[in-house]
């Protein structure tokens, strides 16, 4: 493994990764509300150690796993969510994803996202044209809780929401084609973003804050409580309306 280029380890790390968890949940072995904490736990432990043992130099951020500080010394640092998604892992839905990010000082240079039960993997390295946009535009948005700033967007835009799970599934959906917009603004981590962010940025999408400044990783402080990924033709529309509805 350790002979792979980054972005063929990152998408076999993710790949792999899915499959493990894909195994955990037809084993039968747990309840629906024991699964996510043991998914969450089994692909963590496979990735940490996968990636300890082929780029040991690299630095090292997981949602699950204690942060010591050491990566902020690094130029490179690996950043991974081993199940983004866990309600709808555990839930037996399918739009929850497994994400393998590479940032280099600071830039999210390298990802792959997987999608296990689509049986896809999404990479930075391999960006495929985008689809013809909508009309109107289609805009993910949380199952539970849209965003009053998605909402404002929607209403201008006359975009159709679509109800989504995770963080991975909504940004590779803009990327897909099956969306045209992903505005999020109720606090997310760096795990939650790096690599999707990496995949969407390589397929010519916009990607920023939305205040429009560029995405950064690898801080001290991991919160980074909103993003935008969207058609690049949309972004100056959609940071327009998301900044009057901040300060109207």
């Amino acid at each position: 493994m350790s002979a792979m280029d980054d972005a063929d380890l990152a998408a076999h790390l993710a790949e792999t990764a899915g499959r493990i968890l894909r195994d955990v949940r037809e084993s039968g072995v747990f309840s629906p509300a024991a699964l996510g904490a043991a998914g969450d736990q089994t692909a963590n432990a496979f990735l940490v150690h996968a990636l300890r043992a082929a780029r040991p130099d690299d630095g090292l951020l997981s949602e699950e796993a204690k942060c010591d500080g050491t990566r902020l010394t690094k130029s490179r640092v690996w950043i991974i969510d081993p199940v983004d998604g866990t309600r709808e892992y555990g839930e037996a839905r399918a739009d929850w994803a497994v994400h393998v990010g590479l940032t280099i000082d600071g830039e999210p240079v390298l990802g792959a996202v997987a999608l296990p039960d689509a049986g896809v993997v999404l990479r930075s390295d391999r960006p495929e044209p985008l689809a013809a946009p909508s009309s109107p535009p289609r805009m993910v948005v949380s199952r539970s809780r849209p965003a009053p700033e998605a909402v404002a967007v929607a209403e201008r835009l006359g975009a159709e929401l679509i109800p989504m799970g995770s963080a991975g599934a909504k940004a590779m959906a803009v990327v897909r084609g099956e969306a045209d917009i992903y505005l999020h603004t109720g606090g997310q981590y760096e795990w939650d973003s790096m690599a999707p962010v990496a995949v969407a940025l390589a397929h010519g999408l916009h990607c920023s804050r939305i205040d429009g400044t560029p995405l950064r990783y690898n801080r001290e402080d991991v919160y980074l409580p909103d993003l935008l990924i969207c058609r690049a033709e949309l972004a100056r529309d959609v940071l327009a309306i998301v900044g009057e509805s901040l300060t109207g």
